[in-house]
């Protein structure tokens, strides 16, 4: 690094991806498992000044978000403005302070730090769809509901979810980029697939508004930080025909011995860091909402037939809002829906005891809610409730929809298709 621009850009690009993978969710993912290390950007210092700067540099109006999955809160994108800011501040300062080359060491060891970093969230969202977790297949629920009621985000997670071959396709890309981005002489073509993985991630977190369009673009960053010493070997080859020189990459240490080993290390590490992965995706599987996850031995969308309230048999729209019921849906064993006319859904928690035919129903936190039912099957197409809830004596008569009504479930790949209707 002889050019004065090129020490800049890399002291700056040290300080700047060092401090964002600190406050975020990278750096933890290095340690296995996300959240095993906080992220630093919601702790105490940064979390307070990232508040302060938000409410009276960019007159913003407390409180702010940054809890929950969303990485691209109003607080999230300050913190970024901050980091950035730090970033070039310390530049300038290391720049005047040091004017010597570059350290050749500190090269390889960001080099190094970088291509785990991106590994790790390689294996994490990769392992996510091999192990379709990030995905999961659409619940009856959503079988149900007009497509019109869906936001952008959730018709993401039902385009995706949908196709459980397309979500694994997409992580077996992601993986792939990890382990190569282990190996140091396959780094720069992992930095490549993960490069091309990231842009169609960024894509998607763009145009259906989904909330890890930071992540996916810095992740973008570090892919072409890792490629940017390779480039003109890349161009030679992939554009200008041409042989390449071999690639001049520092060592980490100065005896081959010690570099034999530091590469057994780094390919035991990420290994280790794929069975990390494996398991927490696994976990995430067979835990309470995942694909794999109990279900109910009531599952299925079922029809209101007829329905009596306090023995008064009418038309559902006649009666009050919270019993004008079109559906009732099972799906997961601890929760159940009541879908209304107006395609509106009132969800409860429902605790079933199969040996008593009996169910119970809960209604978020409260505490003086009461729902209790017995219920009769004479059929496996048919299903009787019958109980009080919220002080009303309620019957309702139910009838299994066939789910080869539901398109959705029913379409498969075909190399032949009929003619279009």
């Amino acid at each position: 690094m002889k050019h004065p621009a090129t020490r800049v850009a890399f002291r700056f690009c040290v300080l700047y991806f060092i401090l964002y993978t600190l406050a975020g969710q990278i750096f933890g993912g290095v340690f296995l498992y996300p959240g095993l290390v906080p992220a630093l950007g919601t702790r105490w210092p940064l979390r307070d000044l990232t508040l302060w700067t938000a409410e009276h540099v960019f007159g913003g109006t407390p409180p702010f978000v940054y809890a929950g999955t969303s990485g691209d809160t109003f607080f999230h994108w300050v913190q970024t403005a901050l980091l950035l800011a730090a970033a070039v501040a310390g530049t300038i300062v290391w720049s005047a302070l040091d004017r010597r080359t570059a350290s050749v060491r500190l090269h390889a060891w960001f080099r190094l730090y970088l291509r785990f970093a991106l590994a790790a969230q390689m294996f994490y969202y990769g392992m996510a769809k091999v192990i379709p977790t990030q995905f999961p297949p659409p619940a009856l629920v959503t079988l149900v509901r007009p497509v019109g009621d869906l936001s952008l985000t959730d018709l993401l997670w039902v385009f995706i979810g949908a196709s459980t071959p397309y979500q694994m396709f997409t992580g077996w890309a992601e993986l792939v980029a990890g382990v190569l981005l282990v190996v140091p002489h396959t780094a720069a073509l992992g930095a490549l697939v993960a490069l091309a993985d990231m842009v169609q991630v960024f894509v998607l977190n763009m145009t259906y508004d989904f909330g890890l369009k930071q992540i996916s673009f810095h992740l973008i960053l570090i892919a072409l930080v890792l490629l940017a010493p390779d480039l003109r070997r890349l161009a030679a080859v992939l554009v200008l025909n041409r042989a390449a020189a071999a690639p001049t990459h520092p060592a980490l240490f100065r005896t081959p011995r010690a570099n034999r080993v530091a590469l057994a290390a780094q390919i035991a590490f990420g290994g280790l860091l794929l069975v990390a992965f494996a398991n927490l995706s696994q976990r995430f599987y067979s835990a309470e909402g995942g694909p794999g996850a109990p279900r109910s031995p009531l599952r299925g969308i079922w029809a209101v037939e007829r329905m009596a309230i306090d023995g008064n048999e009418r038309l559902p729209l006649v009666n009050d809002y919270d019993r004008q019921w079109r559906r009732v849906i099972f799906d997961f064993a601890d929760r159940m829906y009541f879908q209304r006319w107006d395609d509106s859904y009132a969800a409860y928690g429902v605790s079933l005891d199969e040996s008593r035919r009996s169910l119970a129903l809960t209604k978020g936190a409260s505490r003086s809610w009461r729902a209790a039912f017995s219920y009769e099957r004479p059929a496996p197409d048919r299903l009787i409730l019958d109980g009080d809830m919220d002080g009303y004596r309620i019957r309702a008569e139910l009838q299994l929809v066939e789910r080869d009504t539901v398109r959705l479930l029913n379409s498969s790949f075909r190399w032949v298709r009929p003619a279009e209707p």
